[in-house]
């Protein structure tokens, strides 16, 4: 019997985030691995010296540190909703919208929400960037309940974890004061979802010799 991937993960982090949709999606079983980032252990450490989540070591060895890539090997076993026919078919769209978000939206995601890291940062200033994103992709919407149609995309499960993030930072002025109806009305059916609720379930941080934890459930 081969041995199950091992996913190292952090509940929290929208990068280990999509990762999880993903396996959850594609109902491939591996071996989730709850971490402290503050306490990393050696052995992701290990294989993986970046030190970021997620990580996912696969039966033969093979290591892939990089969310998307997991998004893609997901998918690539098991697609039952055709996610990565879509996306192959509308790359180079999709990675230009993928790339904006993890590129300058978590920029000013990160000096919004933890401005206090930072030094001469303005938080407004850089929720408005942020803003002036989201505005962006508003109109894109037209009809539909999500990014590219009524059935979520390689996109939606991407980039829907930075805007889980940015309403967290003020939740009140992003369910009240935001004229982005759309986007709000996006993100409240994302964080409504099986999928989400899911994927957000808690687990002990992962030790040693501790029982295995199996995802998805």
């Amino acid at each position: 019997m081969n041995q199950l991937p091992i996913l190292y993960s952090f509940r929290r982090c929208p990068y280990a985030m999509r990762a999880r949709m993903a396996i959850h999606t594609s109902q491939i079983k591996c071996e989730l691995r709850e971490v402290l980032l503050r306490n990393k252990p050696k052995e992701m450490i290990s294989i993986s010296p970046k030190g970021t989540v997620p990580v996912l070591l696969l039966d033969d060895g093979t290591m892939i540190e990089e969310s998307i890539d997991i998004m893609k090997w997901s998918f690539s076993l098991n697609d039952p909703l055709l996610i990565l026919k879509e996306y192959q078919e509308k790359k180079n769209e999709m990675d230009r919208l993928i790339q904006l978000f993890d590129s300058s939206f978590k920029n000013y995601l990160d000096r919004y929400k933890y401005s206090n890291r930072y030094e001469n940062e303005d938080p407004i200033g850089n929720r408005d960037l942020a803003i002036q994103i989201l505005d962006k992709i508003e109109g894109q919407f037209n009809n539909h309940n999500l990014l590219y149609g009524d059935r979520f995309s390689f996109v939606d499960m991407a980039i829907l974890p930075f805007i889980r993030q940015f309403r967290i930072a003020d939740t009140d002025w992003f369910d009240n004061d935001m004229a982005l109806p759309k986007i709000q009305q996006w993100l409240n059916k994302f964080l409504n979802s099986n999928l989400y609720l899911a994927v957000m379930n808690k687990y002990k941080v992962w030790e040693n010799n501790a029982p295995v934890v199996y995802f998805p459930k």
